[in-house]
């Protein structure tokens, strides 16, 4: 058997030490390049929001060693621009002119890094002034009732509106602020819970002076019932007369049971217009619920059709 040929370990160190002396020769000469940086914005004028998301990156054009500029995009940190020195385009638009913070800026770049170049020259803000206002909250519900069972009331929303802050445009366009659902299931009894204020993404600019916000329901059992009223006619000439086969009307309704005992004939009040009767040249009178109680949840009238006879 042939003897294998074997590679001296030498050859190994010296192509590695070849390799690290071309590394240094290679990062340490002077390379043109660019480099991009995150922005922070200082010194708003304390009276002005941004109403728009700015400009979020700044690159420069720069140069320096290789390891200087390899180790400055590892360890690349943040440009904070000054934005106290802002020149007005007209309404909400302003802008300030880098050339002006060149100085700043290069203090900011690791040392050993020129800086040649802004690839841009002008940042553009949209600021708007700070302002107030109270904002209606709306409920977003899903409730489902057990079996005759529904709401009392209407839902009472604590507080019903609530104080906010920030851009003077999100404001100015915002009517109100939805809760995060509430979702019961098979309620019977009163209830009451506690609710985040939705914020919309788009504005996220805005401040709450609450977070949360009460609702509550007033529950109770409803059950069915039935009242014969008298009704009346009205717009009729003096001219004729005017005779019906009845003089009253059913009327069936539903209300809660704590409410049921309150509702009598003198509660509600059927009224029949002839005149709306001629004016669609009907031959019947149409009667119509013209007062009811407000714990009244629904009704229907019986016969909601009444004929009649003209006496001259």
């Amino acid at each position: 058997m042939k003897a294998k040929n074997k590679i001296p370990k030498t050859f190994f160190i010296f192509l590695i030490a070849s390799g690290f002396i071309w590394l240094l020769i290679t990062f340490s000469k002077e390379y043109s390049s660019r480099i991009t940086y995150n922005i922070n914005y200082s010194k708003i004028p304390q009276n002005k929001l941004l109403q728009e998301k700015p400009l979020q990156e700044l690159t420069l054009a720069i140069k320096g060693t290789g390891f200087k500029i390899f180790t400055s995009n590892i360890n690349k940190k943040s440009i904070t621009l000054d934005a106290s020195k802002l020149t007005s385009r007209g309404n909400s638009k302003y802008y300030f002119l880098l050339r002006n913070q060149i100085t700043s800026i290069k203090n900011q770049v690791p040392s050993g890094i020129e800086v040649l170049n802004l690839e841009i020259d002008t940042i553009y803000l949209n600021l708007g002034s700070l302002k107030s206002k109270k904002i209606a909250l709306k409920p977003n519900l899903d409730l489902e009732f057990h079996i005759g069972y529904d709401l009392l009331n209407e839902i009472k929303i604590t507080p019903d509106s609530v104080l906010v802050s920030g851009p003077e445009n999100q404001i100015d366009t915002l009517r109100f602020l939805n809760l995060k659902e509430l979702s019961l299931i098979d309620v019977k009894n009163d209830f009451t819970n506690t609710v985040d204020i939705e914020i919309p993404s788009s504005l996220s600019g805005l401040k709450l002076r609450l977070k949360k916000a009460s609702i509550s329901g007033e529950v109770d059992k409803f059950t069915e019932g039935s009242l014969t009223v008298p009704f009346t006619i009205k717009n009729v000439p003096d001219s004729i007369n005017i005779t019906t086969l009845s003089e009253k009307v059913n009327v069936k309704f539903v209300t809660a049971l704590s409410n049921f005992n309150k509702i009598s004939e003198n509660s509600l009040k059927i009224e029949c217009d002839y005149l709306a009767t001629k004016e669609n040249n009907l031959n019947y009178l149409i009667p119509k619920l013209i007062f009811k109680p407000d714990y009244i949840k629904s009704y229907k009238i019986i016969p909601n059709k009444i004929d009649f006879l003209i006496r001259k």
